[in-house]
């Protein structure tokens, strides 16, 4: 890991109509890993996320890129560096999915990066397995075919920070995993990877580190190991689970008691 994170909080506070969003939330992503971030609904891991992003202020604390204030870069100069994946991915306009990835570009415009613009497009169309979508009116997808055109948007950016809203969401099972293992191999590359999920079990096989939120405040963070243990997930999501031994690789796999 790079000594000076890509990015980071340092008791970051966000309050809205009187309620504590984030609270006094402390973390650190560095180049070449990958983080997730898990909690329950309304946990705050969306709202963090638009805070690293640059989309959310916080009323109390600092928010950091590259070691210096977030404020201190403008909005070009952050799209240039970080790809961000919204939960909301939808397109107003009957844009072609080719359309689409292209837009993911739009940053490097007028720049001497604009030179890789056609090869960044088509490595991100194959990277998201949607080239053979590239024609395809975006408002004629599934909802799982959007998700993977607005995932080949942001890498099409080729920045060095990717931020991931549950990109798995809308996903079958194989394309979940085709695009955690993209994600890795991002970070693999050296890019800073933050990826919120709700799936518990894909965050352990794929994340460096997990980050564990319960109401806005950090309740552990750590390995996957470390922190997805059937006490602290049974106590944050208020299910009794249990951890028990995957046969082949012998990690932990989360299973609720029922």
């Amino acid at each position: 890991m790079s000594a000076v994170p890509v990015c980071a909080l340092r008791g970051a506070t966000v309050i809205r109509s009187g309620n504590v969003l984030l609270d006094g939330v402390d973390l650190e992503l560095h180049a070449g890993e990958v983080l997730a971030v898990l909690g329950p609904n309304g946990a705050g891991k969306s709202t963090l996320l638009g805070v690293l992003a640059g989309d959310i202020a916080v009323e109390h604390g600092e928010v950091e890129f590259a070691g210096r204030p977030l404020a201190a870069w403008s909005l070009g100069e952050l799209s240039r560096r970080r790809g961000v994946l919204l939960q909301d991915n939808r397109t107003a306009f009957p844009f072609t999915v080719q359309e689409v990835v292209e837009m993911g570009r739009a940053p490097w415009r007028r720049t001497a990066q604009a030179d890789e613009d056609a090869d960044a497009v088509a490595w991100a169309l194959e990277i998201a397995d949607v080239t053979h979508l590239a024609a395809r009116r975006v408002p004629s997808l599934s909802g799982g075919e959007r998700a993977r055109a607005a995932f080949a948007r942001v890498i099409a950016g080729r920045t060095g920070a990717v931020f991931l809203d549950e990109p798995t969401a809308a996903l079958d099972i194989g394309h979940q995993e085709a695009l955690l293992t993209r994600a890795r191999d991002l970070a693999l590359d050296g890019a800073a990877v933050l990826v919120v999920l709700h799936d518990l079990n894909l965050a352990a096989a794929y994340a460096d580190r997990v980050m564990l939120l319960q109401q806005g405040a950090v309740a552990a963070v750590g390995t996957a190991d470390e922190v997805l243990t059937a006490a602290n997930v049974s106590s944050v999501y208020r299910t009794p689970v249990e951890v028990i031994p995957h046969p082949v690789t012998g990690r932990g796999i989360i299973v609720p008691l029922r």
